[in-house]
């Protein structure tokens, strides 16, 4: 599945300029340390970090993007960071609980 379907079959919103890429699982933290430990490239991050710490990590383990959750606002020194390393930043109204829960729904799982 790629990005493009998750925020077409989602209803996600891009904030940021990115290609769209092949997702391979499912992260979910809000612990900066721990995605640099435990994501793997390809996954999809999800998280309700919105500083922009959130995308030298998402840059260094090679997510497919990052998904904020909750509705944040995302600033916009995060999202411009974002763009300049083809970072994928996506947004939802939905709580981390519901949005892994539809992407689960979707056959993606944390690998």
């Amino acid at each position: 599945m790629t990005t493009k379907e998750i925020v077409e079959k989602l209803g996600l919103k891009a904030l940021s300029k990115f290609e769209h890429r092949e997702v391979d699982g499912v992260f979910v933290s809000d612990m900066l340390s721990d995605v640099m430990a435990g994501a793997k490239s390809g996954n999809l991050w999800v998280t309700v970090q919105t500083h922009k710490s959130i995308v030298p990590a998402a840059n260094l383990v090679d997510v497919a993007a990052v998904i904020i959750s909750s509705g944040k606002n995302v600033p916009q020194d995060t999202i411009d960071l974002a763009n300049q390393h083809n970072i994928a930043i996506l947004s939802s109204d939905l709580s981390s609980f519901e949005l892994v829960g539809k992407l689960y729904g979707l056959g993606l799982v944390s690998k």
